[in-house]
């Protein structure tokens, strides 16, 4: 390597390292109100009939799919 490389990098380097990356202002605090089991019983059930029971439905008629022509 030359001479020059070390300060021709550092001088490509130089400008990213003052770069400042903003930080979001996240503040945490209690719920306004509780959630009941009800609501948590819907919300898990929603998540499981949305999410599990379409990916489940094609992972057990795998099969009947790799047959099809």
């Amino acid at each position: 390597m030359s001479v020059l490389t070390p300060l021709l990098l550092r001088g490509l380097t130089g400008p990213a390292r003052r770069l400042l990356v903003p930080r979001a202002q996240l503040h945490s605090k209690p719920p306004r109100e509780q959630l009941g089991t009800m609501d948590i019983a819907i919300g898990l059930t929603s998540c499981f009939l949305c999410i599990l029971l379409p990916s489940g439905w094609v992972l057990s008629h795998l099969e009947s799919y790799k047959k099809r022509e």
